[in-house]
């Protein structure tokens, strides 16, 4: 019986003291960090600045895994646009805090909303997201319609959105889906990762590197549960009536948000420029800058 008792108390255990072994995001660990930190309403954020020292503000905001580096074959794009581009690392990611509590709409726009706030940030914003991002860029542009200038979105959420089976199954499944997260997760996004060819190795390195700090996987599974599969299609709408242009970029090969998603937002939003690069799929920021960029400069030349 005993050994029963032992097996039980050490599955229990097991998430807990993989989580313990993971280390903390500290001013130790933000040591290699460049750019800047400040203090807001849920914690400590960190961000960079891009570009020139005058222009218009592009707000750049990654999605559910990535951080803020995700954006650094789009930023020197942006800024040849006459952008200040600003990055920032989302809770639970990079090198911000890793605050506890539900992480759903609320949550990542008082992020972004205090953020903008101590920047001196007010009004004639552009807000790019991907990804996620995307998701908390649209949502931000829906509540905050006077203070954009524009929108673009890089294969977003909120319209269409295809869960891996090993998502689905840690979204969906209450506290055995935190057991297999905390053990497993780490190991499911490392694999995926240093598996993507046409990224950087650095890149990839890094990306795998966040697994291994506290909280990050509760950040990621909270997302899932509270954010990530919302439906945003009255978001959009609002959008639309506002008049506010919007700019879609998809990846044709996408099997996170399908291409199918780009027939969707052109329901609710007829007036949407949209683009899709061949041959792409859910990485395409960092696949294909090349032709984001185009896609972006283009966009922003139009208007």
């Amino acid at each position: 019986m005993w050994w029963i008792i032992l097996c039980v108390a050490t599955l229990v255990a097991l998430p807990f003291v993989a989580e313990w072994r993971r280390w903390p995001m500290n001013s130790a660990a933000r040591n290699t960090a460049s750019g800047q930190f400040i203090e807001l309403s849920q914690g400590v954020t960190h961000y960079q600045w891009h570009g020139p020292v005058r222009g218009p503000v592009a707000v750049c905001i990654h999605g559910l895994s990535t951080p803020g580096f995700v954006w650094d074959g789009i930023v020197g794009g942006l800024a040849l646009c006459g952008f200040r581009v600003l990055t920032y690392d989302l809770y639970g990611r990079g090198f911000s805090d890793r605050p506890r509590g539900v992480q759903d709409r609320a949550f990542f726009l008082k992020q972004l909303g205090d953020l903008l706030t101590e920047l001196g940030i007010e009004d004639d914003i552009t807000v790019v997201g991907y990804s996620m991002g995307g998701s908390i860029a649209t949502c931000f542009a829906a509540e905050q319609l006077h203070r954009i200038r524009r929108l673009i979105l890089i294969a977003p959420a909120g319209l269409v959105f295809n869960a891996s089976r090993f998502a689905h199954f840690t979204t969906h499944t209450p506290i055995v889906g935190d057991w297999v997260m905390r053990v497993f997760g780490g190991l499911y996004l490392w694999r995926g990762k240093l598996s993507k060819a046409g990224v950087d190795p650095e890149r990839l390195l890094q990306m795998a590197d966040e697994s291994r700090t506290r909280g990050y996987l509760d950040a990621v599974l909270s997302s899932q549960r509270h954010f990530l599969e919302r439906d945003l299609t009255e978001d959009h709408r609002m959008i639309s009536r506002a008049g506010i242009p919007v700019l879609a970029i998809w990846g044709t090969e996408d099997a996170v948000i399908p291409i199918s998603a780009m027939g969707k937002l052109a329901e609710v939003n007829r007036e949407a420029h949209q683009v899709a690069i061949k041959g792409a799929d859910h990485w395409v920021p960092q696949t294909h800058p090349q032709a984001v960029i185009e896609a972006i400069q283009q966009f922003v030349r139009e208007l």
